[in-house]
């Protein structure tokens, strides 16, 4: 589905909009002249060159070159500067921790990953990711005013307003646990913290681009199961700002799940409930890690083992089932699968999931829904971290506007 860009407004009181507007809309587009940006922002040609000339004197934008010439003067293009800003992206797995040094066009700069610690309490995770967010910004070389902050993204659920991550399924001990606060206190640097699906498909966005204008719904899969919505290029968080938990909406079946009832789609859909069919399936041992099993599941599978692609399928029909649900609520056009879990077989999945959501979603004919694969691979979450300090910083906000 097309989406229109963001509109400027001339109104005087809202430069900030304005400017995030004009940022966001060069970043988008990659290269852009200002007589397109005009056009695009619906801002007048004296407020948009005002802010460019404001976003160039601050090292965020620079010309780049020319447009094909079209019988006149070559328009000269405009884009943003990558390396005028990065961030650090930390994600939190019940099973490891990924950083990442990202740039202000997506790009990861550098990358490290470590398994949480052997006890895996609270401080000592803090501490763990603050040491990995640390040794990123020593590696990068970086002058420390350079990177604007760090981002996390973590499992639910979350209490956002008080930077606190609740009592997550996978996180045994952990309750009311302010992570955020924990980690700043520790790096000196801005901490900004969201559901790890959410934060993947801030990613997305981000990342994507023109390709990621408009609306869709974020698939993250890892070890467990979460999506990210994103409406009209804006992130819906929901009223308590957990929004996408559809691990835990009941699917069918009666399967005990890890987080105390029966039926969630994750007892069917996480890596540990596949790895678990897989082994059944084959009557034969595997790998006792379940991050070990469920990567030769995948290449199994990949490789054609018809006991890992049945399970597989049967995976992707219980996800796609759930999908077509929230598509048909939503009324959105397109789903994103991306995460870890799809790691060698990312066709396969998003076959069987687009042809079960296309058989059972409502009004195709009016709506048809494309799953597609992700444009960021399995550091998504990370990436997505990241993600969530530049959003903070520089995209266009309606509560901006609102003074909200």
């Amino acid at each position: 589905m097309a989406s229109a860009s963001w509109q400027g407004t001339n109104l005087p009181r809202v430069g900030g909009f304005n400017r995030s507007v004009v940022l966001d809309t060069i970043r988008r587009h990659g290269e852009i002249s200002r007589v397109e940006l005009a056009q695009r922002t619906g801002l007048t040609a004296q407020t948009m060159s005002n802010i460019v000339r404001a976003l160039m004197d601050e090292g965020l934008v620079t010309e780049n070159g020319h447009a094909p010439s079209t019988g006149g003067k070559r328009r000269v293009l405009l884009k943003v500067v990558p390396d005028a800003y990065s961030a650090i992206g930390l994600h939190l797995d019940p099973e490891r921790i990924t950083g990442v040094l990202v740039d202000l066009a997506g790009g990861v700069r550098l990358r490290a990953t470590r398994r949480l610690p052997a006890d895996a309490a609270p401080a000592s995770v803090a501490a763990a990711l603050t040491r990995i967010g640390q040794q990123l910004v020593r590696r990068s070389g970086l002058e420390p005013d350079r990177v604007l902050g760090a981002g996390l993204a973590v499992p639910g659920p979350l209490d956002l307003a008080h930077r606190t991550v609740l009592d997550p399924p996978n996180l045994e001990g952990w309750t009311e646990v302010p992570l955020a606060d924990l980690v700043e206190e520790r790096f000196a640097l801005p901490v900004v913290m969201d559901n790890d699906a959410t934060a993947a498909a801030i990613g997305e966005r981000w990342s994507g681009c023109a390709q990621r204008s408009g609306s869709f719904v974020y698939v993250y899969l890892g070890t467990g199961v979460g999506i990210g919505v994103v409406l009209g290029d804006q992130v819906h968080r929901g009223v308590s700002n957990n929004a996408g938990e559809i691990g835990h909406v009941h699917s069918g079946g009666a399967r005990e799940c890890h987080c105390g009832r029966r039926g969630c789609l994750e007892a069917y859909c996480s890596m540990r409930a596949v790895v678990s069919d897989w082994r059944a399936a084959i009557g034969r041992p595997a790998p006792t890690s379940v991050t070990a099993a469920y990567d030769q599941l995948c290449k199994d599978a990949a490789a054609g083992e018809a006991a890992a692609r049945k399970v597989l399928r049967q995976t992707a029909t219980r996800l796609g089932q759930a999908l077509a649900s929230v598509v048909s609520v939503l009324d959105v056009d397109r789903v994103v699968l991306g995460g870890p879990a799809l790691r060698h077989v990312s066709e396969l999945v998003r076959n069987r999931v687009s042809k079960v959501i296309t058989a059972q979603v409502w009004a195709p004919q009016v709506r048809p829904v494309r799953v597609e694969t992700a444009l960021i691979g399995e550091d998504a979450a990370a990436v997505g971290a990241a993600s969530l300090v530049f959003d903070h910083a520089y995209s266009p906000r309606l509560n901006t506007l609102l003074g909200s």
